[in-house]
Parts: structure tokens; sequence; C-alpha cells
């Protein structure tokens, strides 16, 4: 099947975090499906190469800034809405992890800080870009995590932002229907950079407690990705889709 004939042609996606890892994998599948996406990231060269891997231009647009800030949310949907048209579908990928350990040291500062990134700017997204509902209908794809759905040794807080990201999911989703669809997806440990230290140096003994017997990778969370925001998916809102290998199952059993 052509991209012209993908279940996403016709679409204009916006994926933030994607210069790598899970974002850029969903912004490649997305382009595979037919959508025109812009990438958001920190870092201009990091983004400037996600563009090339993605067809160049003709494909992508990449505007770095923090997705935390209201200007850079601004100057993005201006800019591919220049380039492609308005965007109709958000992927909330962007998510920071920069501390570890339990609440009781939790530096306040700093969770603050990873509540404004992993949430309110989530939120922000979703205010810009859909401040006019569009003709179509739009979709947003939240990135959580399953360390919102069962407690996680080390990075509680991180879990605690992610259940928030789920129920402002869920929240958004009665809100914005019937002109806009709004689910998430929960990963487990997937092989990225954002996740090595999870498993690095001892990934076959982690690997080893997922039923399917493998950690996850970007592709995996860009299919569900692709799924929810193709017209396939035109009847499920407001849920929250766990890909992570059956793992959170065996650790119920367990």
């Amino acid at each position: 099947m052509s991209a012209q004939e993908g279940r996403l042609a016709g679409r204009v996606a916006v994926v933030t975090g994607a210069s790598r890892g899970i974002g850029l994998a969903i912004a490649r599948r997305f382009v595979e499906e037919g959508a025109k996406v812009c990438i958001t990231a920190r870092k201009p060269d990091a983004l400037a190469e996600a563009v090339s891997a993605l067809g160049g231009p003709v494909n992508a647009v990449a505007v770095p800034g923090r997705a935390d800030d209201p200007e850079h949310r601004v100057e993005a949907v201006r800019h591919v809405s220049d380039l492609f048209g308005p965007p109709d579908v958000l992927v909330n990928n962007t998510g920071i992890n920069p501390v570890y350990g339990p609440l009781l040291e939790l530096d306040l500062a700093a969770a603050r800080k990873i509540f404004e990134v992993n949430v309110l700017s989530a939120l922000g997204w979703v205010q810009e870009v859909f401040r006019k509902p569009p003709d179509a209908g739009g979709v947003v794809v939240n990135v959580s995590s399953v360390s919102a759905v069962q407690p996680p040794a080390g990075i509680a807080f991180y879990g605690v932002t992610k259940a928030a990201l789920n129920h402002l999911t869920a929240c958004l989703a009665v809100e914005l229907a019937p002109a806009v669809r709004v689910n998430a997806i929960a990963p487990a440990v997937v092989k990225t950079r954002f996740a090595a230290a999870l498993y690095e140096g001892h990934e076959e003994q982690t690997a080893a407690l997922y039923p399917m017997r493998r950690l996850g990778v970007p592709r995996d969370v860009a299919g569900a990705a692709a799924f929810l925001a193709s017209d396939e998916a035109s009847w499920i809102t407001g849920q929250t889709l766990v890909v992570d290998g059956g793992v959170t199952l065996a650790r119920r059993a367990g």
C-alpha cells in the first residue's frame, strides 16, 4: 500500500518528543501510513536528522523547542499549518524523569517540573492544536506508561504524572467528543535511550519477567499509535491501551 492509500492519508500530525525513540518511530509510521508530520524536540540538529530519516521536507517539518513552552507550541502549530494545513492528529510523547529514588526524598522543585512537562504541557498542546475543532474529526494520542497502572520502584512520581495523564485523557475524551477522540498508550519498558537505565546490563533477566520474553521496541508503540489515530479506531475514545508484552498481568499473577 502506498502512502497515498494508507490509513492516515490526508492527515496532518504533530508528534512531540520525536527526534528519536518512540516519538520518531511514531512519526515514521504515520508517514508510512500517508500522514504529513510536524516533529518537535529540544535539539535542532537531532530534529534535522529525524526529518531526513522521514523522507525530508515533503513529509515532515521540525520545530525545535521545549514542550512546556507556550510560545513553542504556538510556533509549531502555525508552522505546520502554513506548510501542510491545520493539524488534526496530536501525539503527546514528550516526557521527562530526571530523578530516581523514594518519594520521601523527592525534590519538590523537580516534581513540579516533571508534572509541568508530563501533564500540563500535554494539555497545553491539546488546547493549541484543537482550539478550533477540525472538520473531519481530530485525534489525540497521549503516551503514558505502565508505571501509571502499577506502582514502580524508584520512579514513583513519574508514575503519578502518567496516572494523571491517563485521567486527563478520559476527561478530554468526554469534553471534546464527538469532534476529537482522545486515547492513551501505556508502554512497559521499551528499548530506547530514555529507558536504558531500566534494562542495560541486565536485559535478559528483565525480559524474562515478560510473558512475551522480550522488551518492547519503538515500533511496538508506533503500531498502536497508528491504529488509534486511524478511522479503524473511530469508536474508541477515553481509553488507555496497555502495550507491555504481558508484564503487568504477570506481576498480578505473581
